[in-house]
């Protein structure tokens, strides 16, 4: 996976908030954030410099004067898509890391990062791996068999590798928010359904097709045995990347055709509720959705697609909202290099997925991997080496990475529910506004300018004053 960062020298002409360092979480107030008050909106501010990590910060306050410089209108008047939330990619890798930790340890951090109060930051949605992910210690299917042996009824699909980590992280996070979802992807097939028999590339084979529809409903309903609900399953993670380890091979064409006339059948018989979502790669490629959509017999089985953003514009995910307005869309995967920084990586992100992927019709915004340990492992025999995890555990002690702000800056606000409203761009404000479940609004904007900006915001006839350094993001709530 390549990511390229456009550089950008930060001369930080203004500073705000405490210092502070990766390893402390959020500062909390002293009082819970402000809600909508008639005289100031709440301010939450992270710096490229880290001078200030995700910190509550003093209050603009809320004037019928009429607005000076650069102004942000937030229009009530203009909706847009619901968002299902805001995360991470729980790998398997990442699950062992937090269950090695200490119970109270481990309980802690969990809280903070799957609560609402205090220092929490919400986190909302999560994506699982069917089967292993690269960044599981090794390679697995749910139905592993010798060489040369098949099992087409299944007789021997077990979740047995789930139940040393994953289930009982997946257990823990339920019982902080039972109401998080959860969407499934697999990497791999088990290699005897693939015409390589191996972990790493190679396509399905047709005769298995009808085996590998109920192979994804028997993960469905043996999760739901475990207590544990899935909301949506990809077909394949990266389809048109099969160089990783575990990977699949497979085509617009076959994936309408594995949809169409297998699995979404094969739900329907089952009277599953988990939704199917197509692609699940790179939006250089918005023609594979927009293949598989304009296919009715495909179409009526799927509820959207998924997108990552290792290549193509974040622009893409509106000419497939374009072609088919009815079907709805995810941003489902964003790695942060281990070599790469914190000055680049905060206002890249945001700019680019929490506000140009909402921007664009995601009701998801999901980060890569949720932990890794300092040396980046676990990972399989050619899987990422350098992929930075949210957060990086070393047994007990956890360091708070770029992952985890980007996140916290929509995660704690944005909850499931929130419904995106207009806010006008103004030169390099980058910008996205929500209106919350509990009727807060929520401004998000990133400062690319390469000096700092005093700009205001403007909504029901009121304004407030901000200023943001360069690079930097706020999270405004009122």
């Amino acid at each position: 996976m390549i990511s390229t960062f456009r550089s950008t020298s930060f001369s930080l002409l203004l500073l705000l908030g405490l210092g502070a360092g990766c390893q402390r979480p959020p500062q909390a107030s002293t009082a819970p954030a402000p809600a909508s008050t008639s005289r100031s909106a709440a301010f939450w501010l992270t710096t490229p410099d880290k001078s200030a990590l995700f910190q509550l910060q003093p209050a603009p306050t809320w004037s019928a004067s009429p607005a000076a410089g650069a102004v942000i209108e937030v229009d009530d008047s203009q909706t847009f898509q619901p968002i299902d939330g805001f995360g991470y990619c729980l790998t398997g890798g990442s699950a062992e890391l937090l269950h090695r930790m200490d119970a109270p340890k481990r309980a802690a951090l969990l809280q903070e990062l799957f609560g609402t109060t205090g220092n929490a930051i919400g986190v909302s949605y999560l994506r699982l791996s069917i089967g292993a992910s690269d960044l599981d210690a090794q390679v697995f299917s749910y139905d592993d068999l010798p060489a040369g042996q098949t099992d087409p009824t299944l007789a021997k699909f077990s979740l047995a590798p789930d139940r040393a980590h994953l289930l009982p992280i997946l257990k823990e996070i339920l019982a902080i928010n039972p109401a998080i979802k959860l969407l499934g992807s697999p990497w791999s097939p088990p290699t005897w359904m693939k015409t390589n028999g191996n972990s790493k590339g190679g396509s399905l084979k047709p005769e298995f097709y009808d085996a590998y529809a109920r192979y994804f409903v028997k993960y469905v309903q043996q999760m739901k045995a475990e207590g544990v609900r899935i909301d949506a399953i990809t077909i394949q993670n990266e389809p048109l990347h099969p160089g990783n380890n575990p990977s699949l091979l497979m085509l617009a064409e076959q994936q309408a055709e594995f949809v169409k006339k297998h699995l979404g059948p094969t739900f329907k018989a089952a009277k599953l509720d988990t939704k199917i979502i197509v692609y699940d790669h790179n939006a250089d490629r918005p023609d594979y959705p927009i293949t598989i959509l304009n296919d009715p017999e495909a179409k009526q089985y799927v509820d959207g697609s998924a997108f990552h953003l290792y290549a193509g514009p974040i622009e893409a995910l509106s000419q497939v909202h374009d072609a088919h307005p009815d079907k709805n869309l995810y941003f489902t995967e964003q790695w942060v290099g281990s070599k790469s920084n914190f000055s680049e990586n905060l206002p890249w992100h945001v700019r680019t997925l929490i506000i140009g992927g909402t921007r664009n019709w995601a009701r998801t915004v999901l980060e890569w991997n949720l932990a890794a340990d300092p040396q980046q492992n676990p990972h399989t025999p050619g899987g990422c080496t350098e992929c930075r995890g949210a957060l990086t555990l070393d047994g007990n002690t956890v360091s708070r990475e770029d992952a985890y702000y980007i996140i916290a800056h929509a995660s704690k606000f944005v909850r499931p529910g929130s419904v995106r409203i207009g806010s006008s761009v103004t030169g390099k404000l980058a910008n996205v506004a929500f209106k919350a479940p509990n009727g807060d609004r929520v401004l998000i904007v990133q400062n690319d300018n390469p000096t700092a900006q005093t700009f205001s915001v403007r909504h029901a006839g009121r304004t407030f004053a901000s200023t943001l350094a360069p690079g930097a993001v706020g999270t405004y709530v009122w």
